[in-house]
């Protein structure tokens, strides 16, 4: 096959059509939010909360689940409730959302970046340990992607200092490590169910744990500190989900197998033409991984391979050939607001100057690299068939044959 032009430069497109729409929805959520609606109960007191924390619990292998207003509620609620305070210190991975730093940062404490795996793009517990001071409190374990990360290492690091792990597993819905879904695991979980993520009302999250004294401490802190049994109050928040959000993840959650099923069959197809294409490398998973989420799809471009095309430029020319896809994350030790934001909290406690050049932010080589050569694919593209993803390798080998020549 020959080096047809590509779509960037006037060439006609691998892919005119779009991949399946996202969210899937039809008659149950209509009727879900309807029956809602009509109950007149839209929040405390309704049936749809409760019933869905039963259920969530039951699906993720949890004894307790709390259901919050949203992910990062969920993350700060569960850093809340596992002791983190003013001046704290918690290691997570520089490769992740900004929401697990500020979730940090709404505590009072201070976010301290460990570099990640560079085949799983996970946090690496080695450079976790090493970044354990006698003011740390907490770990938090990232699902990036929906991978659950190296678990019995971070719990052996955590044990070992005595400190929380949380798992931050907003894009993790499903995801197993050695055969035990994530979010219990470690002291406690948070879940997102925002728009983009595969179980989704919008907005809303979810807190799991196996521990009663955990999720009481939840159900208070996100409650404007009522206890559940009544009893004198405690200082708290709210960050309570509404009857329709929760009505709505009931309808969801009963596709939720079936669209994870696809995802992993689609993403073990499409795993494998891209490993064949010179220059690209899929991120990879722990053996003892035994179910991918598959909220991302991601992989690692060496523009060498492409004749030295630049990612920016090799995304641009992907999205021409009809492939959405995205650069991800940057690392966030490198973001300047947050390297502001944290020098402001540590000026704050006394224990730094506003920083100047001298205080350049740690290097995290693994961070740095995904930063530089990684390449998302949405979820939603995994819902389609054989041919969707036979598309997005066929863009990227043309992509490499405009650029190196071939067949």
């Amino acid at each position: 096959m020959s080096a047809a032009q590509l779509a960037i430069d006037g060439g006609v497109p691998v892919r005119s059509r779009a991949y399946p729409s996202w969210p899937v929805f039809g008659e149950r959520e209509e009727l879900a939010l309807a029956t809602a609606l009509r109950s007149g109960a839209w929040g405390i007191g309704g049936r749809s909360i409760p019933e869905f924390e039963r259920a969530w619990a039951t699906f993720q292998g949890a004894k307790h689940a709390v259901a919050v207003a949203s992910g990062t509620a969920a993350l700060e609620l569960c850093l809340w409730a596992a002791g983190v305070e003013l001046g704290d210190e918690v290691i997570l991975p520089a490769y992740t959302f900004v929401a697990t730093a500020t979730a940090v940062m709404a505590r009072g404490a201070v976010p301290v970046f460990a570099d990640v795996d560079p085949d799983t793009l996970l946090i690496d517990s080695r450079s976790a340990e090493s970044s354990v001071t006698e003011r740390t409190r907490g770990i938090v374990a990232v699902h990036v992607a929906g991978c659950p990360a190296d678990l019995d290492a971070l719990r052996a690091v955590a044990r070992r200092h005595r400190l929380a792990l949380v798992e931050d597993a907003a894009q993790a819905h499903g995801a197993a490590w050695r055969g035990r879904r994530v979010g219990a695991i470690g002291d406690v979980g948070s879940f997102s169910f925002q728009a983009t993520k595969n179980l989704n009302c919008g907005e809303g999250g979810a807190v799991v744990t196996d521990d009663a004294g955990l999720a009481e401490a939840v159900w208070s802190l996100h409650n404007v500190g009522r206890r559940r049994q009544g009893g004198e109050p405690i200082l708290g928040g709210n960050a309570r989900m509404t009857e329709f959000q929760a009505a709505l993840l009931l309808a969801q959650l009963e596709r939720l197998p079936e669209q994870m099923e696809r995802r992993h069959r689609n993403a073990g197809y499409l795993r494998k033409r891209l490993a064949a294409i010179p220059g690209i490398r899929p991120a990879s998973a722990d053996a003892r991984v035994t179910e991918h989420a598959w909220h991302l799809f991601m992989f690692r471009y060496d523009a060498d391979a492409f004749g030295g095309l630049p990612r920016a430029d090799f995304i641009r020319a992907l999205q021409a050939e009809g492939i959405p896809c995205t650069p991800g994350y940057a690392p966030l030790h490198r973001s300047i607001p947050l390297q502001e934001e944290v020098a402001r909290v540590l000026h704050s406690l006394g224990r730094a100057r506003i920083p100047t050049e001298a205080h350049a932010p740690a290097h995290l080589p693994a961070a740095e690299q995904a930063g530089r050569d990684a390449v998302w694919l949405f979820q939603y593209m995994l819902l389609g068939d054989e041919a969707d993803m036979e598309d997005v390798a066929e863009a990227v080998s043309k992509i490499g044959r405009a650029r190196v020549g071939g067949t």
